[in-house]
């Protein structure tokens, strides 16, 4: 079942500890592309260190003053992108990051998107090789996430235990930056290596 976007206009806090075990779909070349999200990261606002917007609305960050539902992709180091989902309401600028996913559907098509990793658990193990993996691309920057070309569902699957921790790579965010504003579900091989 799809998420509404109600799902995405809670608490952004609320919404990344959530998406835990749901399912993310990308449509492409009439296959979707799935994968069962094992690790988030929150973006709490303009007041978070560590959020984009903490520097105000700009043509990058436009997208996270939209109202909870769409998506928010950008480029790091030039190569790869992220994936996040917009929450909360108007003009309140927040995001969940997804950070990894377990592969479920068409693992052969990841794995060529990914030019063939070493092994399967390197696949979707952190924001970029996910992105590369379901050929996800600034093209998709503002996308709808109750659409037919992006989407999170619901299958009710097991998840394990969810763990919070710092967020990676936020040195830079002074009093934020040890907020335990990353969710991942721990013992999963699909996790991102930086264990925070």
């Amino acid at each position: 079942m799809k998420l509404k976007r109600q799902f995405f206009q809670r608490p952004t806090l609320e919404v990344a500890r959530n998406l835990i075990g749901k399912v993310l779909v990308r449509r492409i070349r009439g296959r979707n592309l799935a994968g069962k999200i094992v690790e988030t990261e929150a973006y709490v606002g303009p007041h978070d260190l560590a959020c984009h917007a903490s520097k105000g609305k700009t043509s990058r960050t436009s997208i996270m003053f939209e109202e909870g539902g769409c998506a928010y992709v950008y480029m790091i180091y030039g190569f790869y992108f992220c994936l996040n989902a917009v929450t909360e309401a108007e003009d309140y600028p927040a995001a969940v990051l997804i950070r990894a996913v377990e592969p479920l559907d068409h693992l052969n098509v990841m794995r060529k998107f990914r030019k063939y990793p070493d092994r399967d658990t390197n696949i979707t193990s952190g924001p970029g090789k996910l992105c590369m993996a379901m050929g996800i691309d600034k093209t998709l920057n503002g996308e709808d996430l109750t659409g037919d070309t992006l989407w999170i569902e619901d299958r009710r699957l097991e998840v394990g235990r969810i763990v919070a921790s710092p967020r990676i790579g936020v040195d830079y965010a002074g009093e934020y930056k040890d907020k335990p504003w990353r969710f991942y579900v721990e013992g999963n091989p699909h996790v991102s290596r930086a264990k925070g």
